[in-house]
């Protein structure tokens, strides 16, 4: 078998492919997470815990700005697995030039904005007089290299999807080796404090960026860049940002979630509450990124047996991969309940601090044995073009429930209605994706017509 040809995607053993595309995304994004881990633990050892309540208020508008990436990056993945299931390499092609094409775009589009209006963004999300400071230093630098962040981002997930998960793999921990290495000199060394972070990572996404351009200027990479595909073309425009849609809302709707969360703590806490959530938001997002890294995995998979309409295989795959997930989100409950101390001081020495960051953290974990099964279902509609159904399963969890929960629970509980208002939303927000998995299985089954992939 010629390597990296993704006809294996449609013959080899699920249980034997699915491993192999889901063990370098799980890394991959491990070591995402442990990318922004490192931000965090070099901000509070280096800077301290306002800095940490800084970094916090700007969690939003990244959520923000990787909405608009995911929407590029997922749809154009999922176009080009179901066309490569087709056989139309031409058009997969064609889809690739459209992820640098519209992330150039929509990356400088969001950048002019953000940094026009900065302070006034921040402030929104929950900064204080305290905390701006370090918050605008890091966003500032951030948005500056918006654009190479979007397209460092989108290609690594079109490398997944043209069947080169070890390569993206092993950009993504390039970048975070580099980013460590230069948190390091930039922070402990320099002194340049929240702003060392900011340049740290970007100068780890050109480096991952530049081996993502390299891959796909290659002539043996089976998908490559031509000068033709370089040029928007309105159908892939939008079939990419319609299946993306899902992907965009979820991050969304993160964006305003963690605005609620944020001024809810500011208003019944303060700015440590603040900071006790970026603490406990991280150490919860290590596990929700392998979760998602497991996703990734199974993305190109179950695209391209669908795309093939090969029904037992993509849900053989999904089958495998909620029950993964679900062991996954059990160790976050693990580590949660009886560890907190222990991963939180990792990134603070101050008692207080401490104190309510273990406190958040063991409250926003008391369900999240179940999260693993939700993620893996929207990631599974995504994956078949099923977009308004993804984006529905997206909204409930971070908006239709959430948003309710947070803006009455803390006026009856407090701080606590806002950490309480986390699990309860999940715990509902998986019931309804039960009921819409069932009944989608269920129409595959009677309806075969409904296997034919359109996008």
């Amino acid at each position: 078998m010629k390597k990296g040809d993704p006809t294996i995607l449609g013959t080899e053993r699920i249980r034997k492919l699915l491993p192999s595309f889901t063990i370098p995304s799980i890394i991959a994004m491990t070591a995402v997470s442990l990318y922004n881990v490192v931000d965090s633990i070099f901000i509070g050892q280096g800077c301290g815990p306002l800095a940490i309540a800084g970094l916090a208020v700007t969690f939003p508008l990244m959520n923000l700005s990787a909405a608009f990436g995911a929407m590029v990056g997922v749809g154009a993945s999922t176009v080009i697995g179901v066309k490569m299931g087709q056989k139309d390499y031409d058009n997969a092609e064609n889809v690739l030039g459209h992820v640098v094409m519209l992330n150039i775009a929509i990356g400088a589009i969001f950048m002019i904005v953000c940094l026009s209006f900065l302070d006034d963004i921040l402030m929104f999300f929950g900064a204080s007089e305290m905390t701006l400071p370090y918050a605008r230093d890091y966003m500032q630098v951030l948005l500056y290299g918006n654009i190479l962040t979007h397209l460092y981002l989108g290609l690594n997930d079109a490398i997944r999807a043209t069947g080169y998960p070890k390569r993206a793999m092993a950009a993504t921990l390039t970048a975070v080796v580099i980013n460590t290495l230069f948190n390091y000199i930039f922070i402990l060394k320099m002194g340049l404090g929240i702003k060392g972070a900011a340049m740290g990572t970007l100068c780890a996404q050109f480096v991952a960026f530049s081996m993502n351009i390299f891959h796909f200027s290659r002539k043996s990479t089976f998908l490559r860049f031509k000068r033709k595909v370089f040029r928007l073309r309105r159908h892939y425009t939008k079939s990419i940002l319609s299946i993306g849609m899902s992907s965009f809302f979820a991050n969304s709707c993160a964006c305003l979630v963690v605005l609620l969360i944020n001024n809810g703590l500011k208003t019944y806490g303060g700015d440590l509450y603040i900071g006790a959530y970026g603490i406990s938001n991280r150490i919860v997002m290590i596990f929700a990124m392998i979760v998602m890294g497991l996703n990734q995995g199974a993305q190109p998979i179950i695209s391209y047996n669908y795309g093939a309409g090969h029904f037992s295989r993509f849900f053989k795959t999904y089958k495998l991969g909620a029950i993964l997930a679900t062991g996954i989100t059990c160790c976050a409950f693990i580590v949660g309940e009886f560890f907190p101390n222990a991963v939180v001081s990792l990134f603070t020495d101050d008692e207080e601090l401490i104190s309510y960051a273990c406190h958040a953290l063991r409250i926003m974990v008391c369900v999240f044995p179940l999260v693993g099964f939700q993620m893996m279902s929207v990631g599974f509609f995504t994956a078949v073009g099923k977009a308004k159904k993804a984006i529905f399963l997206s909204l409930t969890r971070q908006l239709v429930f959430l948003v309710p929960l947070l803006t009455f629970l803390p006026m009856w509980f407090g701080v606590d209605g806002v950490w309480m208002s986390m699990p309860i939303s999940d715990l509902l927000s998986v019931l309804t994706t039960g009921t819409m998995v069932y009944l989608q299985i269920r129409q595959f089954h009677l309806n075969p017509e409904s296997l034919r992939a359109t996008v």
